[in-house]
């Protein structure tokens, strides 16, 4: 029966048991396949999301026994992976900023030169409109798009308001299809 534990269970066993690693190997099993495909939307790169993954799970390692469980634990996994990206993503851009080339990092470089894409498919060109998204807007958009996030969830997890995700989401949407459109 413990494989099938809810959310709550794991989380009292991993405040109050005294053996932390299995309620917190479960909650990673359960949930670290849909968290890296978060990360990875916000990273694009394989590497930096798995790095980012870890990060995010070292995090909740140390912060759950405070977790005060006023929104469900997936929302609130998902908001440290939300953070850890963009944090991640800001230290990439200072990075390449302080770099000797001074070439601006630019993730759409990243995705045409990826394997996995090719040119030829709208979902390539999607990922290329998605990154010339402010990091924030792109936020909303993937869990919206990819996701299908409720925007009560979404607001709970960004802590921001309905009005402004739905605001935030019918802007991203409109600048990726004013980018398809004026560059393909």
């Amino acid at each position: 029966m413990a494989n099938h534990l809810d959310d709550k269970d794991l989380v009292f066993q991993f405040k109050n048991g005294t053996n932390k690693d299995l309620p917190f190997a479960q909650i990673m099993k359960k949930y670290q396949e849909r968290l890296y495909w978060h990360i990875r939307r916000m990273v694009v790169v394989h590497e930096d999301a798995h790095d980012v993954l870890q990060n995010m799970f070292i995090k909740v390692w140390k912060n759950l026994d405070n977790f005060r469980e006023d929104s469900q634990l997936f929302t609130w996994l998902y908001r440290i992976a939300t953070n850890e990206s963009l944090t991640f993503l800001d230290q990439q851009k200072k990075r390449a900023t302080i770099s000797i080339s001074n070439e601006d990092y630019d993730l759409t470089d990243k995705i045409a030169a990826s394997s996995h894409f090719d040119s030829n498919k709208l979902e390539w060109k999607l990922q290329l409109a998605i990154q010339k998204l402010p990091p924030k807007q792109r936020v909303v958009f993937n869990l919206r798009y990819y996701d299908e996030m409720p925007y009560a969830e979404m607001s709970k997890m960004l802590e921001t308001s309905e009005g402004a995700l739905k605001a935030s989401y019918h802007h991203a949407v409109k600048k990726i299809e004013d980018y398809i459109l004026n560059h393909y």
